[in-house]
């Protein structure tokens, strides 16, 4: 069984290895990370600086290239170039797993299209640690990662999750929760119940399960401090709004092209309007779509 345990924890060459990393204490790097990144040929990292301070406090020393948003297409061509002749790479983040809101999903992109293998060796990972401590349902999700900055694409993109009826969750950065906070109890209403997690694993850590209202109003008072997860009521266990509901029924009074109608008169593109018309009426986008070109 031994040499079965072995075999099948053997780093091999022309490999992506993605390596989850702790998000705040040390101790939750596991064996295994840490015998891949003792073994690879070399490690790309978001931040070679914090990176070179993780791996030297488990006693690893191994060549570190930076791979990161701003340098991803040129860097990732570098990789995948080094993997294709041979040598082994782990990819990590600055924390957490990476490929997830992360842009290792292109690395991880181009080595399927090269015929690359890519190997995942789990860990932590907020967004479902921060889920799993939510007192929330966790029986469906949806991650969003971070909200656009911009005004115009923050409007648009929570005008289409508007009814999601999934647990949402959310990352955001102390200098943004505020305005974050206020856009989301805009939307969604004051009642709406949300978790904010921070700091999560590290000594400081902090979960506030409390309403959009309630933490608009703690966060006048209060400055944030930490990363953020928020983890927010879906649509389904908050119950929809009386005036909502009255909507969604003028909605589902007119004929499906109407509806879909309605939608791009609001602004939304055609295929989005599609969408949010098939949400509401409980069908698949695809059987919508059939409806309207018949």
């Amino acid at each position: 069984m031994r040499g079965t345990i072995d075999e099948r924890n053997r780093t091999e060459g022309a490999t992506l290895y993605l390596v989850a990393t702790p998000i705040g204490n040390l101790s939750d790097i596991s064996e295994r990370a840490k015998k891949v990144l003792s073994e690879v040929d070399f490690v790309a990292a978001e931040d070679t600086r914090n990176s070179a301070k993780l791996l030297s406090l488990y006693g690893i020393r191994r060549e570190l290239v930076s791979y990161h948003e701003h340098n991803k297409a040129q860097s990732g061509q570098k990789i995948l170039a080094r993997l294709l002749s041979g040598e082994s790479c782990a990819l990590i983040t600055d924390a957490g797993m990476p490929a997830v809101s992360d842009p290792g999903e292109d690395m991880v992109r181009l080595c399927a299209e090269a015929g690359v293998r890519v190997s995942v060796i789990p860990g932590c990972c907020a967004a479902v640690s921060a889920l799993s401590l939510s007192a929330l349902s966790t029986r469906s999700f949806v991650f969003e990662g971070f909200l656009p900055v911009g005004k115009g694409e923050r409007t648009e993109k929570l005008g289409k999750i508007k009814g999601e009826r999934r647990t949402i969750i959310f990352y955001e950065a102390p200098h943004r929760l505020q305005k974050t906070l206020s856009d989301l109890a805009e939307v969604f209403g004051t009642e709406r119940r949300v978790s904010l997690c921070r700091e999560l694993t590290k000594i400081n850590e902090e979960v506030i399960r409390t309403t959009l209202g309630d933490a608009v109003s703690l966060y006048k008072e209060r400055e944030p401090r930490g990363e953020y997860v928020l983890v927010l009521e879906g649509a389904d266990e908050a119950g929809l709004p009386e005036e909502e509901s009255t909507e969604v029924a003028t909605l589902l009074s007119l004929t499906p092209e109407e509806h879909v109608a309605e939608y791009e008169r609001r602004g939304m593109r055609r295929m989005d309007a599609i969408k949010a018309a098939a949400r509401d009426r409980g069908m698949t986008k695809s059987e919508l779509y059939k409806l309207l070109i018949e």
